[in-house]
């Protein structure tokens, strides 16, 4: 189905990865995105629209079309006074596998995972945690709408309410609101 982009797209998927279910909607919490956004996998989307409303979809994404491979380049050492707060590291702070918020040189928010903690310095990845996977989806497209003005200028969602109460920062930046 050929779609123009701001439109508002309701589904139900699953996701798999090696065979293993890692992700799964319903339709009481439906996966709801705009096309044409930018906030899906280019691939994914093109995908999805492939099937009508009430349609269903079945479709692989290789690695390269999802989030590439595992760039070497993107696990660093860092050292170890930056996980400091007040001459401290917060012990649970540093626990292999766990996802930590930071922040590069240049101001962009990335999201590391902590790989291996040493003496001196920590190791991060901060590649996709599904780089280097191929993907596989299953489900249902359940809607498909016309974005309004106002989701169109916040570049989200908003449903059946108003912006009253939104507690998003970037939807209330907008003065049409």
């Amino acid at each position: 189905m050929e779609l123009k982009n701001q439109n508002v797209v309701s589904l139900d998927y699953e996701l798999f990865v090696n065979g293993k279910l890692i992700e799964k909607t319903d339709t009481n919490h439906p996966f709801i995105f705009i096309t044409g956004s930018g906030n899906v996998l280019p691939k994914f989307e093109e995908n999805v629209l492939r099937s009508p409303v009430n349609g269903h979809f079945e479709f692989q994404l290789s690695a390269e079309e999802a989030y590439g491979p595992v760039r070497s380049e993107a696990i660093v050492d860092l050292p170890m006074n930056i996980f400091e707060m007040d001459g401290q590291t917060t012990e649970d702070l540093l626990v292999i596998g766990k996802r930590i918020p930071m922040q590069d040189s240049n101001g962009n928010h990335l999201i590391g995972e902590v790989v291996n903690v040493g003496k001196e310095s920590v190791r991060m990845d901060f590649n996709h945690p599904l780089a280097g996977n191929n993907l596989h989806f299953k489900g249902k497209v359940l809607d498909i709408r016309q974005a309004t003005h106002e989701e169109v200028l916040h570049g989200h969602i908003h449903g059946n309410h108003s912006c009253d109460g939104c507690v998003d920062p970037d939807c209330h930046g907008n003065t049409s609101c």
